[in-house]
């Protein structure tokens, strides 16, 4: 199934819309944002088990902001946790 999030936080981008199957990651697009950094995001989590994915993005700040895009991403993926 498709999820979709709206990152919070000044961050570049504007939605990121993942698909999660029997907890795996198996794709990861983003809105806005730098491009090849996300795309780079987006191939590197893809496979990944959800909880693998928060623990290694969780808390990661960009530039002088409390969060980042990879950040936002862990906050998508807890937030299908509490939902699904």
């Amino acid at each position: 199934m498709q999820y979709s999030y709206q990152p919070q936080g000044g961050v570049c981008s504007r939605e990121m819309i993942f698909t999660i199957v029997d907890g795996i990651v198996v794709a990861l697009a983003v809105n806005g944002g730098c491009e090849g950094n996300l795309k780079g995001l987006s191939r590197l989590v893809e496979g990944m088990p959800v909880e693998t994915v928060i623990a290694k993005l969780e808390g990661l700040h960009c530039g002088g902001k409390p969060t980042s895009c990879p950040d936002q991403f862990a906050h998508a993926l807890k937030a299908y946790l509490n939902r699904a």
